[in-house]
């Protein structure tokens, strides 16, 4: 299992077009701060069938959208 299943399920189960998450939501979702690994994880999201749009390091968010 990754690490990020938690938030890779989380996207999948609420079936959204695009969100829009903060670092301190995606926290709270994972029990953990995510970590320089998330940009080697995030590949594993299209198998949900999502993936990472904007990584916008200024606001703390990090934007995923359906494919």
């Amino acid at each position: 299992m990754s690490k990020y299943e938690p938030l890779w399920k989380y996207l999948k189960d609420n079936n959204k077009e695009n969100y829009k998450l903060s670092f301190d939501e995606i926290k709270s979702i994972l029990g953990y701060d995510i970590d320089h690994s998330f940009l080697t994880y995030k590949k594993e999201l299209i198998k949900y069938g999502y993936e990472v749009s904007k990584i916008i390091l200024k606001e703390k968010n990090i934007m995923f959208k359906k494919i």
